[in-house]
């Protein structure tokens, strides 16, 4: 009979660890875990799912990272440039409104 074994972060982890030491195989074992659910452990933190914490980058997802983050800045600067247009337009806007306003409000004095 299977159960299902609910597993905290922590744990999850500080497993994806141990097998980064001494192999997947063998961390399964002397965990005492399906080697199936440690295999989606590090396939999760591969994928970026599952953050094992500081210096635990490897080189190829560091460069994922870094690439992240020129993207993440870009749309920054992309939604910076927006928010400035958008204001300007509002500020347009409200003069516009105002004007048409006390033209209206001019017009409806000169008919009385």
């Amino acid at each position: 009979m299977a159960t299902n074994r609910q597993y905290d972060q922590e744990y999850k982890i500080q497993a994806v660890k141990l097998a980064k030491e001494i192999g997947q195989a063998k961390a399964a074992r002397e965990l005492g875990i399906p080697k199936n659910t440690l295999y989606t452990w590090i396939r999760a933190n591969r994928l970026g799912n599952l953050d094992l914490g500081a210096g635990s980058q490897t080189p190829k997802s560091a460069m994922t990272l870094n690439g992240e983050l020129i993207t993440l800045r870009k749309q920054v600067k992309d939604q910076d440039k927006e928010i400035r247009r958008l204001k300007e337009e509002n500020e347009f806007l409200e003069e516009a409104s105002a004007f048409f306003a006390a033209s209206r409000l001019k017009s409806a004095k000169m008919k009385d």
